[in-house]
């Protein structure tokens, strides 16, 4: 952590656990038969979830979209709550640290994510008592808003630009590879925790 100021933090795999079979088998139970091919990797998704996370369609467009796979007049509680089933728990330590490190860095969430996710996730996680996103992070960056993906360099370019700060002052944790490995290139550090690790060690 020597010269380190800056963090730049995920949120999906870093943050908020995630269950994707979970939402796979939901998705198939409203009759979304091909949703395998659609979320597929760890870091990035494909066909209508990808666009919803770019920002290149509405959360009604999505919801249209997925009414058109599964060729059923589904409602947008039924596609939301599948779509939804993705997040698990965000554990109160990981939310403590966050408010710790706030203290001495600054600190900021650069996450691939979508309206839907973020709105369910300020309402029922980052709400932990009392809270709001904003007694977390300096800055939160997100991909829907910005439209921008990672592991794309454009995204990092941005916050670059946008916070004004160096890459080599600034600390990526980000559980996709692809992700570290583009952030690296640009000069920044890097830190890839594994599923459900507590990373606090980094601090300590």
């Amino acid at each position: 952590m020597k010269n380190i100021k800056n963090l730049l933090i995920d949120m999906g795999g870093v943050l908020i656990d995630l269950n994707r079979p979970r939402c796979i088998a939901s998705f198939e139970n409203i009759g979304i038969s091909d949703i395998r091919s659609l979320i597929t990797t760890t870091y990035l998704q494909e066909g209508l979830f990808m666009k919803i996370e770019e920002g290149s369609i509405t959360p009604d467009q999505f919801r249209d979209g997925i009414r058109k796979l599964s060729n059923q007049p589904l409602s947008d509680q039924q596609i939301d709550d599948a779509w939804i089933s993705m997040l698990d728990h965000m554990p109160p330590a990981r939310l403590e640290l966050l408010l710790e490190l706030r203290k001495k860095y600054n600190v900021m969430l650069l996450s691939n994510t979508n309206a839907i996710h973020w709105d369910w996730i300020c309402r029922n996680r980052f709400s932990w008592n009392g809270h709001t996103p904003s007694d977390y992070f300096h800055t939160c960056y997100l991909s829907y808003q910005l439209g921008m993906l990672k592991p794309y360099p454009d995204i990092f370019n941005h916050v670059v630009k946008d916070a004004g700060i160096l890459p080599a002052e600034t600390l990526l944790i980000d559980d996709a590879v692809p992700n570290c490995e583009t952030a690296a290139s640009l000069g920044f550090k890097t830190y890839t925790p594994k599923d459900f690790e507590d990373w606090s060690h980094l601090f300590s």
